[in-house]
């Protein structure tokens, strides 16, 4: 007989429905309970994608015997870590603090106030490998809450202390130093992995898209590098670690070379086994990092990867109202990583002898294979002319497998990043296609998942959109908005974003410390509120926000925006640059807050070839406005009409514009002048 989350959308909550543990969603009514029963709560939390979460759901949440123990002492709540990031970051915190270490699953016993006092994450059904057992750590912590409980009582405000982390933060007397920015870079250089790219000589790696997309912005920022010049001593070395990581990772398996697309993480240290999920949000920032690697090299094997995994994206992760779905299992057939490998003998099969050869070439492929007896495809030789033809073919083979599950709930905050990257590849590559598909996910956002006041929401599916959205849904929408008008040059897309500042700062806003709270003022009270701050493994609210909000200020002219922002980066400014995998896209706004940003309005109808200088190169230092003259909305564009009835370019800095141009090529002149 189904528990109690038979009625929810999640598909992590939903496969475990007919679990015999009595699972409940996180809310009010499991609290009650847990205090009608004087009980603990068991809050395990997870996701959709997640392999060890799919073993522990087979060897204990389906053992009749393991849910009786766990249903007899506990309330059992199950949640889905990407529809509650903030539940998720309260009790991640917590089994850090415990034990040194945190994942997924986790599994946290709280009180009936909400204060976790035990945590861990993977546990067997029997002791290994020097782990208890899943049934000693339940039987334990029962007799614990019975004899102790006076004890674990007492030490919960210590815990709650601890649990609030950053937002007990207190920004430094230090000014803003720019030099700080180059002491990143260098800590980055230390760490950096000369051979095989990355951030750390050590598997597992992940793919860093906020620390490439800084260094190309850093790079940007020291001096234009001649597109010609990769690997010369005259290169800059932001540009060298950034296009060398980039290049690395699409030659390896961690890029899937058949299909497109990321998966999550390698779990080695050379990017060839990955961890086979693939994720809606490391593909979408890791397209638009292959996009501007595409800008600033001119190597096509990057634009090449960058429309692959849009493609990939567009084709597979898709929903029918423009939305994206959230990510696809590593799992078929309960086999990890089964629907992406092969043996040579089946490459053969689906493309014959000759083309086949070519192929297990061209992937490196052996008879012995380099991933348990079978091939994980990689590019071991240059693209050779059947490269299309043969991924055609074992893409058509591989489709008659039995496909990874797919999460299809679409986050607002994941979908933003898809936003983003569809309007940023379609402006600067010309694809109509993307565009379109980036208009309509906004679309999506902005119709579906606002509730009947108005107000964003987190999640949807099955029809109907829920929760109330966090800080990263807020700021990452806003950013993808903000992409989305420069892109297009459509007004309604500025006017959202205005609006979506007003309500970050409105009811996200620290006004005695600082930064942005990743809940709202008015949202659900948990045990404590929160800052998080981390840049990994995608960018923090926080970030997001200060980002957004000094973009919406270099477009609009208005300082408050620029004030908000200022809070977030005076608060980590000196920890930041300390930590730069961390803080990845907030040194970005650093870099951004620091440097001379150009103010570009375009005005008059044929003003596409100007349109096409300012896309022509990676310019992140620079803002884009556009339309037929007068305001059109935009600030930046109040005043500025064309010269002669011709289209004109006006190049500002803090709204000071030098004498427009009508010529793409002094528009060049004045783009390229320091």
């Amino acid at each position: 007989m189904p528990n109690q989350l038979a009625h929810e959308t999640s598909p992590y909550l939903l496969q475990h429905k007919d679990n015999p543990v009595d699972w409940r969603p996180w809310g009010d009514e499991a609290f009650a309970a847990a205090r009608e029963r004087d009980v603990p709560l068991v809050v395990s939390i997870g996701y959709s994608a997640c392999h060890w979460c799919h073993v522990m759901e087979r060897e204990s949440f389906e053992n009749a015997e393991i849910a009786a123990l766990m249903n007899e002492h506990f309330v059992c709540v199950k949640v889905d870590r990407e529809e509650r990031p903030d539940v998720d970051a309260i009790y991640m915190e917590a089994v850090q603090a415990m034990t040194g270490q945190g994942g997924w699953p986790l599994n946290a016993f709280i009180t009936p106030d909400g204060v976790p006092f035990y945590a861990g994450t993977y546990y067997p059904p029997a002791p290994r490998h020097g782990m208890p057992s899943w049934p000693q750590v339940l039987n334990g912590v029962a007799i614990a809450w019975r004899d102790q409980r006076a004890e674990i009582l007492e030490q919960s405000s210590q815990i709650v202390e601890r649990l609030a982390g950053a937002a007990r933060l207190q920004a430094p007397d230090a000014e803003l130093d720019p030099a700080s920015l180059d002491a990143a870079v260098a800590a980055l250089a230390r760490d950096y992995d000369a051979e095989r790219g990355g951030f750390n000589r050590r598997a597992p790696k992940f793919p860093a898209a906020s620390v490439i997309e800084l260094l190309l912005r850093r790079a940007a920022a020291r001096a234009p590098a001649d597109p010609g010049a990769i690997g010369s001593a005259s290169a800059a070395p932001e540009r060298e670690m950034a296009l060398h990581t980039l290049r690395a990772m699409a030659t390896g398996g961690i890029y899937d070379q058949v299909g497109g697309g990321f998966a999550r993480y390698s779990v080695d240290a050379a990017w060839i086994v990955p961890h086979f999920e693939k994720m809606l949000y490391d593909n979408a920032l890791l397209a638009r990092a292959y996009l501007h690697g595409f800008q600033v090299s001119g190597d096509r094997l990057l634009e090449r990867v960058c429309t692959e995994t849009l493609d990939w994206a567009l084709r597979e992760l898709r929903q029918p109202e423009g939305g994206f779905a959230s990510a696809l299992d590593a799992d078929s057939e309960g086999v990890e990583g089964k629907y992406y490998v092969w043996t040579t003998a089946e490459v053969r099969e689906a493309l014959g002898e000759e083309l086949g050869a070519v192929a297990i070439d061209h992937f490196g492929m052996s008879e012995d294979g380099n991933f348990e007896g079978r091939n994980i495809p990689v590019r071991a030789t240059p693209d050779p002319p059947q490269l299309a033809e043969i991924k055609r073919g074992l893409y058509a083979a591989r489709e008659r497998r039995v496909r990874p599950g797919l999460d299809d709930k679409r986050l607002t905050a994941w979908n933003a990043l898809m936003i983003s990257a569809l309007a940023d590849a379609g402006a600067v590559l010309g694809r109509e296609d993307y565009l379109d598909a980036a208009r309509a996910c906004a679309d999506f956002v902005q119709r579906d998942l606002r509730d009947a006041d108005g107000r964003l929401l987190r999640t949807y599916n099955h029809g109907r959109g829920r929760l109330r959205a966090y800080l990263e849904d807020h700021a990452f929408l806003l950013e993808a908005l903000l992409t989305l008008y420069e892109a297009t040059f459509e007004p309604r897309w500025f006017d959202a974003a205005r609006e979506l500042a007003e309500t970050i700062i409105e009811r996200f806003a620290d006004p005695e410390q600082g930064g942005f709270f990743s809940t709202p003022s008015d949202g659900e009270q948990l045990v404590t509120r929160r800052k998080e701050l981390e840049d990994a493994p995608i960018p923090s609210g926080a970030s997001a926000a200060t980002f957004g909000l000094l973009r919406l200020a270099a477009l609009t002219g208005e300082a408050r925006y620029e004030d908000a922002a200022a809070g977030t980066i005076r608060l980590l400014h000196t920890i930041a640059p300390q930590h730069p995998v961390a803080f990845g896209h907030l040194l970005q706004a650093i870099d951004f807050h620091l440097a001379t940003v150009r103010e570009v309005a375009l005005v008059g109808e044929d003003r596409e070839p100007l349109e096409r200088v300012v896309r022509s190169a990676f310019r992140p230092h620079l803002v884009l406005a556009a339309g037929d003259g007068g305001n059109g909305g935009v600030p930046l564009l109040k005043g500025r009409e064309p010269v002669e009835g011709r289209a004109a370019a006006y190049v500002c800095e803090r709204f000071a514009c030098r004498m427009p141009v009508t010529e793409p090529a002094q528009l060049e002149e004045l783009l390229a002048a320091g």
